[in-house]
């Protein structure tokens, strides 16, 4: 199983690095002055600076927020990427093409139709449907890579095995059972509480047990006021 998982990852990272060697080769023939502009809510860096919002971002730029923290890239016709708090993105962009790198955190992603998208994490590698206008979010967690799919389709590469994820459903990749992670409490993911079962239904009917006991030891007392002793071979 381990010897799966490395292989796997090296075949992930072998593929975002031909991923990233395709888009320089493309983007030397792109725009060299295509650019994006940022919107942010609380700290957000860009190239390890300060990020405000309606700034200029370039093609090739690192994109890190902080706690409660969130920013906005608006490319035009191209698209649109929100990276969402304590998340690290590296972000390529052309006029028809949006590459990321998310080591960390989430990002929401929508492409215009026609657009090249892909989001590469540790996991797996994200890839949008050009033919048509996506809209998916890509989560980066300790053990794994969540994606959710709204509108689209996308396709998650995990090594050399392909998975569609169409709008409206999820899916994941990596190791969920990796030791050391916090637990990714989604809805419907947390294990049942038993509250049933043999060992229960012992402690349930010596409880009803003792109580029957209690309630067969007491004294009754007639309407009189008098006490009346209960006799043990009463029937």
């Amino acid at each position: 199983m381990l010897g799966k998982n490395c292989f796997r990852k090296f075949i992930t990272s072998f593929t975002a690095a031909a991923v990233l060697c395709a888009y320089s080769t493309v983007a030397l023939a792109a725009t060299k002055d295509l650019t994006g502009e940022i919107t942010v809510m609380g700290q957000v860096t860009v190239n390890g600076r300060t990020a405000v919002s309606n700034a200029t971002i370039v093609s090739g730029s690192t994109i890190v927020t902080g706690a409660d923290s969130s920013a906005i890239i608006s490319l035009g016709k191209t698209g649109r990427i929100e990276v969402l708090a304590n998340s690290n993105l590296i972000l390529n962009f052309s006029v028809n093409s949006i590459v990321g790198i998310l080591s960390s955190g989430k990002t929401r992603v929508s492409n215009a139709p026609g657009v090249a998208t892909t989001i590469t994490t540790k996991d797996a590698t994200v890839i949008a449907d050009a033919g048509q206008a996506d809209n998916f979010l890509v989560e980066v967690e300790c053990s794994h890579t969540h994606i959710d799919t709204t509108t689209g389709l996308v396709t998650m590469r995990e090594g050399s095995i392909d998975k569609q994820i169409s709008a409206g459903t999820s899916a994941n990749a990596g190791n969920l059972s990796q030791t050391g992670c916090q637990p990714c409490l989604r809805p419907n993911s947390a294990p049942a509480v038993a509250v049933a079962g043999f060992p229960w239904l012992i402690l349930v009917a010596a409880g009803v047990a003792a109580v029957a006991i209690l309630i067969g030891g007491q004294n009754d007392t007639d309407s009189s006021g008098d006490v009346i002793i209960v006799s043990p071979t009463r029937s």
